[in-house]
């Protein structure tokens, strides 16, 4: 995907403590539409707490955060689907369920994108989720999550629940029929398996960005793949 136009996520200064504990520190990023960009670090680094508050779901922190124009906020909500790294899921619902409670919920929400998609995967839609494994709940979160037609997509961890057989899979899955002016951000400590589908990357230690930019760019300057930089900024 090629970026077309201003940014679509702008952020100054973001910073975000639990108690003594400085989640993000300072956090300066801005990010252009059309672009697949990867998240990278290890846990506890502020990834989560990133997408959080871009997502909406978290407040309470300093600094200035723009999506879309907007702060986080309702009308930012509208534009954004995100993807938590824990299941949401009702363990009492079929999926069909969940594909009505998303029918209902968004109005940007192609049911029939993910109902195929569900059956990509190998699924039934008349699954219940507290019989579906970890792996099979991770697959119906991803396919609600892309089948809005959202401004930006931010997925936390979107295959670190399935074995390596399957991360493929959901990543077609994640790129499949994308809008072309959409930014997918997407937070991961397994960098091998996502370096391919990636525009960029923005790396993140101790609660900073600590690198970011094209990935063309960044081979080129370091003389080695994504992967090998993100090893070395973490030894």
């Amino acid at each position: 995907m090629d970026a077309t136009s201003s940014p679509v996520l702008d952020i100054r200064d973001l910073t975000k403590s639990y108690g003594p504990v400085r989640a993000l520190d300072g956090v300066d990023l801005t990010l252009e539409p059309g672009r697949f960009v990867g998240l990278l670090g290890e846990n506890g680094c502020g990834k989560t707490t990133l997408l959080k508050i871009l997502a909406g779901v978290m407040y309470d922190y300093d600094g200035d955060v723009r999506i879309a124009g907007y702060r986080p906020g309702p009308e930012s909500k509208a534009r954004v689907s995100f993807l938590p790294d824990l299941a949401v899921l009702p363990m009492r619902w079929r999926v069909t369920d969940a594909l009505r409670y998303h029918r209902d919920f968004f109005d940007d929400f192609d049911e029939a994108k993910a109902i195929d998609l569900i059956g990509s995967f190998g699924l039934a839609t008349s699954m219940r989720i507290k019989e579906a494994s970890k792996g099979m709940r991770e697959k119906v979160q991803v396919a609600l999550a892309m089948s809005r037609r959202a401004s930006v997509y931010l997925l936390d961890e979107p295959i670190s629940g399935v074995d390596p057989a399957a991360r493929e899979v959901l990543l077609d899955a994640i790129v499949k029929d994308l809008p072309e002016d959409a930014l997918v951000l997407v937070s991961t400590h397994l960098v091998h398996d996502l370096e391919p589908v990636l525009d960029s990357a923005v790396i993140m230690r101790g609660g900073r960005v600590v690198l970011q930019g094209d990935l063309d760019d960044l081979r080129a300057e370091r003389g080695a793949g994504l992967e090998q930089i993100f090893k070395e900024m973490h030894r």
